[in-house]
């Protein structure tokens, strides 16, 4: 006897147990016949994260190797990355990261629910590539000092070993990572669990703290700089970007969505 499973285009993603229970007048036989594991589906149309375009799926989901631009305006570099999102046990991890969130621990039936949501699923992974939040998260941000204990962020050219590392010490994270790290890293958990993403660098980053838009700067009369403003301007910033359509804000704002795991500031 052959099983067809037909799964519908929003389900949930993760583990799944497949047990057959056969009902035989008063008599009731099951029996477990494995595991297998749902992922989102950017080849299917019905999915939110369909991507039409065969070539956009080979680069956003399938290709294990990418370049990051880092630097500044004047100079900027070109560093190779392996994402390496096939690689063995690297599935486990990443599903593994979703349950270890505090999504999950605060509410896992919740967050179970909603795990056929790109969205959703996009947070909950955004914050897990940091542990500057204190929940286990991937690797811990640090931008001034020595590194001598520990990993420069500069030494870093892939996802995997950093991955791995992360489960080998028990999800303890990994010192340390600067912003192009948190997104070589976060784009390999994403298209690992099939959302299509890719890396967006960008030079003379405005980052902006009051959100009024603007990049403060405070004089006194004399024209001396007072150190008023947290607002600053970065030698460069990257992020993520991952296509899926948006319901919630409709079909205009369908297409690239922004997420970035770099520690900045707090949020949901």
């Amino acid at each position: 006897m052959n099983f067809t499973i037909s799964s519908p285009a929003n389900a949930v993603i993760g583990r799944y147990n497949l047990t057959l229970q056969v009902t035989s007048g008063n008599k009731i036989f099951s029996r477990f016949l494995g595991q297998f594991v749902l992922l989102f589906n950017p080849w299917c149309p019905g999915d939110d994260v369909y991507m039409a375009n065969e070539n956009e799926r080979q680069e956003y989901v399938l290709n294990e190797n990418g370049i990051i631009f880092v630097g500044n305006a004047k100079y900027i570099e070109a560093r190779g990355w392996y994402y390496g999102q096939f690689q063995d046990h690297l599935l486990n991890i990443c599903l593994t990261m979703l349950d270890l969130s505090l999504y999950y621990r605060q509410d896992p039936a919740i967050d179970v629910s909603r795990r056929g949501d790109p969205k959703y699923v996009g947070r909950v992974i955004s914050s897990m590539i940091n542990g500057n939040d204190n929940d286990n998260g991937v690797l811990l941000g640090k931008w001034q000092g020595s590194f001598h204990s520990d990993e420069n962020p500069s030494r870093w050219d892939g996802s995997v070993v950093i991955l791995q590392k992360w489960c080998q010490d028990n999800y303890k994270p990994v010192q340390y990572g600067q912003c192009w790290v948190f997104a070589g890293v976060m784009c390999t958990v994403l298209r690992c669990l099939g959302i299509p993403t890719r890396l967006v660098s960008n030079f003379n980053s405005a980052h902006d703290v009051d959100r009024n838009l603007s990049i403060d700067k405070y004089y006194d009369s004399s024209g001396k700089s007072l150190n008023i403003s947290k607002d600053s301007t970065w030698d460069y910033h990257v992020w993520n970007e991952s296509w899926f359509i948006r319901p919630d804000l409709g079909t205009s704002y369908n297409g690239w969505q922004v997420l970035d795991a770099t520690p900045q500031e707090q949020s949901k």
